[in-house]
């Protein structure tokens, strides 16, 4: 699926940057249009019970320091978008059809964050967020988690150090599931334009190392030639390993398909999305 449209959620704070560098990064690369979004907390939200044991002047209080808050976030936001737009030299375009290589436009609204992403983020072919860290409050997490399970997009998910090179060495996880299916389909643009790709499988009681060959197979079909590697380790681990080898061959981007597993397998394995989002070092296209 070639992708034309890339969606970059930024908050204001220093976790934005990475998330910015990247999406122009891909977006100079395809081309492609970027429409960096920054949504505003509504300050009446700060108030979450309005006159509970509160008087009208410390409710007032409230929602002016939410305001003061916010409006500091969207500037700095709005510092960074021209900043990094200026860097990477990439014009404005506020209608389509754009200029022929990459182009960018500013979106900023008020709501709440996972919402405004989950809405956009199902008319951009890739939603750029950053990978949540101890540091970053909930408000991230709930618009990652917006993004992966109700958009149906792929989602690249950015370390907090910025990649020096992104989508060139390609790992493919691939355990013949259908979500792992549509994250190869929804990314295959950025598998395609590769210098070098390789196929990983976790061989355990639910996947075979056979599986590997039938995917390179198919890559072949698509002139893309892959090196394949089984990982023959526990399940529990897979998620470990999986990223050991990610740096073993030197790759700068995974793709994998996310949540492939039952909540209760998530549970009690832990589950390889999850370690996945917790310590990757590289970019990550996930999709479910």
């Amino acid at each position: 699926m070639p992708i034309r449209t890339i969606l970059a959620p930024i908050d204001g704070t220093e976790a934005a940057w990475p998330v910015l560098d990247a999406a122009f990064t891909v977006g100079c690369d395809l081309p492609a249009h970027i429409d960096v979004l920054h949504v505003r907390a509504d300050s009446k939200n700060a108030v979450p019970l309005l006159g509970e044991g509160m008087s009208g002047a410390m409710i007032e209080e409230m929602i002016d320091l939410a305001e003061k808050e916010a409006s500091g976030r969207a500037k700095s936001a709005r510092d960074m978008f021209d900043d990094l737009r200026g860097r990477h030299s990439v014009p404005i375009a506020e209608t389509a059809p754009g200029p022929d290589g990459a182009s960018v436009t500013w979106i900023e609204e008020t709501g709440r964050e996972d919402e405004v992403t989950a809405q956009r983020g199902r008319l951009a072919d890739l939603i750029v967020i950053a990978r949540p860290t101890p540091e970053m409050d909930v408000t991230s997490r709930m618009t990652l988690n917006a993004a992966i399970r109700e958009t149906g997009r792929p989602v690249l998910v950015v370390p907090p150090e910025p990649p020096q090179s992104l989508g060139r060495k390609v790992a493919v996880a691939w355990n013949g599931s259908a979500e792992a299916a549509r994250a190869v389909r929804l990314a295959m643009d950025v598998i395609s334009r590769a210098e070098e790709v390789s196929v990983l499988t976790v061989e355990g009681e639910r996947t075979s190392g056979a599986r590997a060959a039938e995917f390179a197979a198919y890559l072949a079909w698509h002139g893309i030639t892959a090196r394949i590697r089984t990982l023959e380790y526990a399940e529990r681990f897979a998620g470990e390993e999986l990223l050991k080898a990610c740096g073993d061959m030197g790759a700068d981007l995974l793709v994998m398909g996310a949540y492939t597993q039952s909540r209760v397998r998530q549970l009690i394995l832990g589950g390889v999305t999850r370690h996945v989002l917790e310590v990757a070092e590289l970019p990550v296209v996930m999709a479910r």
